[in-house]
């Protein structure tokens, strides 16, 4: 198949599922063309099977706002007449659904008739798509689609409830490649981190209000004044200060190591006994899933679709979204015992395989079969 690809090009966690996505599509034989603005950061490499094509929006003075939307339909249109594009996939509703609906009309008074696949991930949903002003554009979008998918189970039930959808929804969880953590690090690599008797704990995200990155300054003081313990914080965002303000406060600076965006997260992943993700709300939690690949048992909320990749008692514990208290204690009860640790570790990867992209990525095709097939009949 011609698999047309459109998403965001961003570190978020769509644009990596997006890109692992048609590469791995690639490598299955398909075609794929990554359609946006920029090249996707974990697109490292162009093949005969993956090429990527940049939307560019003019500057027009006449707009007080580019119309990104628009030069993204243009585009659509060119590149499925030069390609011979057979089908999009469109990740987040707005605006991409939104603008491959408008190519798709475009096409069709030509004769060429490209159905669209649309994967809600999350905030296009619970964060930008219930607000007012968007919400009847995000309704039109996902109906508009030939097939829709929804990262998990909890999403599907939020788009239901705050969308009058008709289209079904199918769910294809997010996935990793499992075998990207088989890790070869060394021992000694672990000693630029922590000492030989401390716990590493990590968190990764993008340190937006909704991680509660706060939480996880608190949680781990709790954990430090039990047991050993050094905090990893990977990513940036705006509660960055507020989290080296709490440490401050806290008197825990020098146990908490502030990485930035880091190219390393496998190597401390690796060496990680604990993560921490007690978001407000997550529409799946891959960063979880990427933790556990590593073997790296997880304390989170239970909110959202985190409950479908983090088991309760298997591959860590889950509490209510602020219950700091508990996530201190399920963490020591995790961390005290180094035989209990070692069964949380094998755990999670056990809990890990079963979102191996080699097992989630045939249903995306079976999507695009099906997709096809019932346009062919109309």
């Amino acid at each position: 198949m011609k698999i047309g690809i459109v998403c965001y090009p961003t570190f978020g966690g769509s644009g990596v599922v997006a890109t692992e996505l048609g590469l791995e599509l690639s490598k299955r034989g398909h075609e794929i063309h990554f359609i946006t603005y920029n090249q996707p950061v974990r697109l490292e490499l162009l093949s005969n099977n993956v090429h990527y094509h940049e939307v560019n929006v003019p500057e027009y003075p006449l707009f007080h706002y580019q119309p990104y939307e628009l030069a993204l339909s243009s585009k659509l249109v060119d590149m499925v007449k030069l390609h011979k594009i057979e089908i999009l996939h469109v990740h987040y509703a707005i605006p991409h659904a939104y603008a491959a609906y408008m190519a798709k009309k475009m096409l069709k008074e030509e004769g060429i008739h490209v159905p669209i696949v649309t994967t809600l991930h999350g905030t296009d949903i619970t964060l930008v798509g219930s607000h007012p002003f968007y919400k009847p554009a995000v309704t039109f979008s996902i109906n508009k689609s030939d097939a829709v998918t929804a990262v998990s189970k909890s999403l599907k039930e939020d788009t239901l409830r705050l969308f009058d959808i008709k289209q079904d929804i199918n769910v294809i969880p997010n996935f990793i490649d499992l075998d990207k953590y088989n890790h070869g690090f060394t021992d000694c690599q672990r000693e630029m981190m922590a000492n030989e008797d401390e716990k590493i704990i990590t968190h990764i995200s993008n340190l937006r209000p909704v991680k509660r990155v706060l939480d996880v300054i608190d949680v781990f003081y709790g954990i430090q004044k039990e047991t050993p313990a050094k905090l990893m914080l990977i990513g940036e965002g705006p509660d960055k200060e507020k989290a080296e303000q709490r440490c401050i406060e806290l008197g825990i600076l020098d146990k908490v190591i502030f990485f930035g965006r880091s190219n390393e997260i496998d190597k401390i992943l690796c060496f990680s006994d604990l993560f921490l993700l007690p978001s407000q709300t997550e529409s799946f939690g891959l960063a979880a899933l990427e933790a556990m690949a590593s073997g790296v048992p997880v304390i989170s909320s239970n909110t959202g679709g985190i409950p479908e990749v983090n088991i309760q008692g298997f591959s860590g514990y889950l509490s209510d979204v602020g219950d700091i208290d508990s996530m201190v204690k399920n963490a020591l009860k995790i961390l005290k015992d180094e035989e209990h640790l070692n069964t949380f570790k094998n755990n999670s990867r056990q809990e890990a395989s079963k979102f191996d992209l080699h097992a989630i990525v045939p249903k995306y095709e079976a999507i695009y079969q099906d997709t096809l097939s019932k346009c062919l009949v109309l």
